[in-house]
């Protein structure tokens, strides 16, 4: 069938909609409907698609659209959930099940009759994340169901009356519910209210008498201090008293009455030294150790663990991004790691991304965009550089979730690349205006070829774990709900590192690296790629600069000039 996804951005539920949708056989088109409701209309008219899907839309679609053609709504609720917070709701409230609803579009808002609908288990984990993973996975499994449904033709929607649940209105969750009352909120209740607004809309709150966001939240089980005072930095990340404990809270993001514009997240180090005095004493940095022990219950964004003759480097970077600094912290683990006994060596987080590259968030704050840019691709060539040079073991890139640009690179220079299957990969750089570095001119055509490594850099668009495996760009599907994503794939490294044969693997591995050295060196790669991205960071007037901030400033796609005509609409 011809399906039109009408999406308020091309975040990831969207893209992975589209890469499986694709996948099954239909053809696909994106409109964003950020601009109104005229281009919406006017994507219809000109596609005239069979199908219409929101796979999240946040403003209503035309009344004439939706009277018109089949709209499927995807509503993160079960049936009888209505209302523009579901899952804020759910995490707040602790629920141990919830789901995922498809329903056709009406005048009633998540009132229409219901196509498919699949429920999920709600782990202890921040909102984005359990969206990404649980509620992602309920909503693709809900959706292929109901687009079967309506392809089949014979399907009757039902109605959300009879014998459904009685529908509950939930209002749009509100700052004064989230509000920390640092006093009186023990530990629980300020990571139940920090994860619940993890990456959007953050929490409300005041440091140093400014007004604030509060992005994200781990607990801390030894430090403690008066509530509501500030204890110490660590990873850029800072550690907040409780009434009975502390929470580490990655990232900040000030008040638009700033005088800011557009704010945005960074790290929260970094926010609170840019409004520190100079007199005023630092927090202490206070680093967690590489082999912290797995019974702490504090924050450490990068681990190394061993099991037998397997090492596991893991990181979980919010958002996916990797900043200088987070890359250098890499770089050292992963150099740490290779000083071990250890034949087979793992590199990825536990659940959700796995990198989307440099961090273009602490690149728009940074006094000098471009050279924090020129920064921080060089710290992110030496992750990659090291993992390619890498001949004495076995490198698996383990990805529990998403990987984009430097990230997916990072993926592709390993040996073997295992992926979650729900995960969605995007090895492209054009839709920032980057030409791209992470030795992308020697890892991607290595695996796919030269023209589906063309194709795949121009097109731009999202690839499913599933289509991963066809091109060549995903060694191992792991079939596995997200929260036993690390398990499986520390059994299945078990028995890699146990195999017979593997000590010929290795040296088959390094006599390739060596036969492709002598045909063109690594460093040729680096300084010719590295030499297109100065050129892009060093010009002020590069696309690059203006497409970087309207992402990081939530700056509506379309007021940025596409860069060429299969960009989404």
């Amino acid at each position: 069938m011809d399906i039109l996804l009408v999406a308020s951005a091309f975040n990831s539920l969207t893209q992975r909609a589209y890469a499986e949708l694709s996948d099954a056989g239909h053809q696909m088109d994106v409109v964003l409907a950020t601009h109104g409701p005229d281009p919406v209309r006017a994507a219809v008219r000109d596609r005239r698609p069979e199908l219409i899907v929101a796979p999240m839309l946040k403003t209503a679609l035309p009344e004439d659209v939706w009277r018109e053609h089949t709209c499927l709504i995807v509503h993160p609720g079960p049936p009888g959930d209505r209302g523009p917070s579901s899952l804020d709701w759910a995490v707040d409230g602790e629920a141990g099940q919830w789901g995922v609803t498809v329903l056709q579009a009406e005048a009633g808002m998540d009132a229409g009759a219901v196509w498919a609908h699949e429920p999920f288990a709600v782990p202890e984990a921040g909102k984005s994340d359990v969206y990404r993973n649980e509620a992602a996975d309920a909503a693709m499994t809900a959706l292929h169901r109901a687009v079967r449904r309506y392809a089949d033709g014979d399907h009757k929607p039902r109605p959300q009356t009879g014998d459904w649940p009685a529908a509950v209105w939930r209002d749009y969750f509100r700052q004064d519910r989230r509000r920390i009352d640092w006093e009186r909120d023990d530990t629980r209740t300020v990571l139940r209210k920090l994860r619940g607004a993890d990456s959007q809309p953050g929490v409300l709150d005041e440091l140093h008498g400014r007004e604030v966001f509060l992005h994200g939240g781990h607990p801390e089980d030894q430090l403690r201090g008066r509530p509501g005072d500030l204890l110490a930095t660590r990873a850029g990340a800072v550690c907040r008293a409780t009434r009975d404990g502390a929470v580490w809270i990655p990232e900040l993001r000030p008040r638009k009455n700033s005088g800011d514009p557009a704010p945005f997240r960074r790290p929260a180090a970094t926010v609170l030294a840019s409004w520190t005095a100079p007199h005023t004493p630092a927090l202490p940095e206070i680093p967690a150790p590489l082999d912290l022990p797995a019974d702490r219950r504090t924050y450490a964004d990068v681990r190394y663990r061993e099991r037998g003759s397997t090492g596991f480097v893991s990181f979980s970077f919010p958002g996916g991004a990797m900043s200088t600094d987070q890359c250098r912290r890499l770089l050292a683990a992963y150099r740490y790691a290779l000083t071990r006994p250890t034949s087979v060596l793992v590199l990825g987080g536990a659940r959700d991304f796995f990198s989307n590259g440099i961090h273009l968030n602490v690149i728009e704050g940074a006094p000098d965009p471009g050279e924090e840019s020129w920064r921080n691709l060089n710290a992110m060539d030496d992750v990659v550089e090291a993992v390619l040079r890498t001949t004495d073991r076995l490198v698996i890139a383990a990805l529990a979730g998403n990987a984009a640009a430097g990230g997916a690179m990072l993926a592709l220079a390993a040996d073997e690349v295992w992926c979650r299957t729900g995960a969605v990969l995007n090895p492209h750089y054009r839709r920032m205006g980057l030409y791209g570095s992470e030795f992308w001119t020697y890892t991607l055509p290595r695996r796919t070829g030269p023209e589906t490594a063309r194709r795949l850099t121009t097109e731009a668009l999202p690839v499913s774990a599933a289509r991963g495996v066809r091109l060549g760009l995903v060694d191992r599907l792991v079939p596995a709900a997200p929260g036993d994503f690390a398990g499986t794939v520390e059994a299945l490294a078990a028995e890699l590192a146990a195999a017979p044969g593997l000590a010929d693997r290795i040296a088959a591995k390094a006599a390739a690296r060596h036969a492709d050295e002598a045909v063109r060196p690594l460093a040729d790669h680096r300084r010719d790629e590295l030499a297109r991205m100065h050129a892009i960071f060093s010009d002020p007037a590069s696309p690059y600069h203006a497409l970087r901030s309207a992402f990081v400033r939530k700056v509506p796609a379309a007021t940025t000039r596409p860069l060429h005509p299969g960009d989404i609409r």
